[in-house]
């Protein structure tokens, strides 16, 4: 990596400032060492570029403003490195104009998604440093400079959250300050949404950002930053059908973005929808496969995969299982992905969990592989539990108590490993995998209460975490397993609470249905066994289903 140690930078930023005059811009050499991305804009949309419509004030020159309002509608919808190639030609052409710079450094920022690598913060650092030094700036943009500065100052003293807290308070009093300002209302409550704490389940900070970007959409509706963050803030149980009207148009508004194709199918995904689910994701997939070869990357592009993971659930919920198959056998040929980041890691260990454990092939789960790609599980203990917990469960079905214990060990050992990198959130993802292996070894070895108990604290645990954005949902939510292992001990009555109490949180998700069904017949219910049977059928009608036709018979 092409970089210069920090002194002498901050140093040469110094000068700059010390030297205070109205002409001054940062030298080609230092402008060099931010390490720009730079190209043409790639999109696999509309020949036009539609990314949507955005409005950005600055006081840099008129002859920029164009392009600056392209890279922020780019910004808005996550587009980033596209939003940085754009911000490094205005750099190019008016290396003056601070705003740039610190379009630069939210590129590198990417609050909702994985963590910025050391060099994605070196690189919005210098840009920070580069932005602070030009006196050619309002009091407006040194407000958002500023802002920008606190995520990224001490990064390697503070950990993520503590920044992200402090670029939300530094976003607040810029939104205060600047109460006409739209763009600083936008970013204030994106700022919230990506400070709020996972266990928060009042919803406090993302109730707030939804009040903000409500108001705004009514004089704003082609705004992409609104409407993609709408989805984002709603992206809950019991406010997911808030944002429908945003998912359902924010595809149209950008559709040269291929995360904005995808992004509608997060609410799509809470509500249930899975035909607008699956359209979604074909489409994202597509522009995604696209984007890779225009771009020349090798292999696949991230975003594919994201999208995958998602086109597989869907496709699961339906009783599709040869579409989902079909998927994971063009899975199974990819052997490079760029970026090789959390994203890649989940669905390749996320994809054939799904499939064997949704479809309850329980023997091919027990001995799913790691996926050898450009990547080492080893830096990726959330992801590779996925496919231990896959395993155990599996061998735990079949009667094979010693080899699931083997499974149980490893995410023993990957939860350990989590805790002392100080990753909470992904610490208890892993926790609920123990305790439900450990509830459903204890099952099988006779001892029912104990294993009630277990399975009971893992749907407890799971309800208050909540899911990360980047699944469509648990490979096996932990109270449709409590359901599950209710009806094994025949208390129908029992499962039928706890299958209904899961498909308030996972809305019409076939297995909670069938679940559902199979109790209430049980129990003796049937106007309820017939009520969900029904709705079985309006999600997955026409479809030779074993376990749909099992019920018919049932019924």
């Amino acid at each position: 990596m092409n970089t210069l140690p920090k002194p002498l930078f901050i140093l040469s930023a110094a000068v700059l400032v010390s030297c205070g005059a109205q002409s001054s811009d940062p030298s080609k050499e230092m402008i060099k060492r931010i390490d720009l991305k730079r190209g043409e804009i790639i999109s696999c949309g509309p020949p036009e570029k539609q990314f949507g419509t955005v409005e950005f004030d600055i006081s840099c020159d008129k002859k920029v403003k164009k392009d600056f309002n392209l890279a922020m509608a780019l910004l808005h919808s996550f587009e980033y490195d596209e939003a940085e190639k754009v911000f490094a030609r205005i750099i190019d052409e008016a290396p003056g104009c601070a705003m740039a710079y610190w379009g630069v450094a939210m590129c590198n920022f990417h609050p909702l998604w994985t963590p910025p690598s050391e060099p994605e913060l070196q690189k919005g650092l210098k840009a920070i440093e580069i932005a602070k030094s030009l006196s050619r700036k309002t009091d407006r943009e040194s407000a958002y400079i500023d802002a920008i500065e606190q995520f990224y100052k001490d990064w390697n003293k503070k950990d993520q959250v503590t920044r992200c807290i402090s670029f939300e308070k530094a976003m607040e009093k810029l939104y205060v300050s600047y109460p006409d300002d739209k763009e600083a209302a936008i970013f204030y409550a994106l700022a919230l949404d990506a400070s709020a704490k996972p266990t928060d389940k009042t919803y406090s900070n993302q109730k707030k950002a939804g009040a903000i970007l409500q108001a705004l959409y009514l004089g704003e509706p082609n705004h992409p930053g609104i409407l993609h963050y709408i989805i984002h803030t709603y992206d809950y149980p019991g406010l997911a059908a808030i944002a429908l009207p945003a998912a359902r148009k924010y595809a149209a508004v950008a559709p040269s973005s291929a995360h904005a194709l995808h992004m509608p199918s997060h609410v799509f995904t809470r509500l249930g929808l899975w035909d607008e689910c699956i359209q979604s994701n074909l489409v994202s997939v597509a522009a995604a496969r696209c984007y890779a070869e225009a771009a020349g990357i090798r292999g696949h592009w991230d975003e594919e995969l994201h999208g995958l993971d998602y086109l597989v659930y869907a496709y699961l919920q339906k009783g599709l299982s040869d579409s989902a198959q079909n998927l994971l056998d063009y899975l199974s040929t990819i052997r490079e992905v760029s970026p090789a980041n959390f994203k890649v890691a989940y669905a390749f260990a996320a994809i054939p969990s799904r499939i064997a454990l949704e479809n309850q092939r329980w023997k091919e789960a027990a001995v799913l592989p790691l996926h050898v790609a450009n990547f080492v599980w080893k830096d990726f203990p959330w992801q590779e539990a996925i496919l231990h917990f896959a395993r155990g469960m599996g061998w735990v079905h079949i009667g094979r108590i010693d080899s699931a214990g083997v499974e149980l060990a490893k995410l023993r050992e990957l939860r350990d490993t989590l805790r002392r990198r100080k990753d909470a959130y992904q610490t208890g993802q892993v926790d609920i995998q123990v305790i439900t292996c450990e509830a459903w070894i204890l099952f099988r070895q006779g001892r029912p209460r104990e294993a009630l108990q277990r399975m009971q604290l893992a749907a407890d645990k799971e309800d208050s975490a909540g899911k990360h954005p980047v699944t469509p949902g648990e490979v096996l939510p932990a109270r449709e397993l409590l359901g599950d292992m209710l009806l094994a001990m025949d208390q129908p009555a029992k499962a039928l609470e706890a299958y209904e109490e899961d498909l308030l949180k996972s809305p019409r998700r076939f297995n909670g249905l069938y679940g559902a069904c199979l109790s209430a017949e049980r129990s003796g219910n049937k106007e309820k066994a017939v009520s969900y049977y029904r709705q079985l059928l309006a999600i997955a009608d026409n479809i030779d289903s074993t376990r749909i036709n099992a019920l018919r018979h049932g019924l």
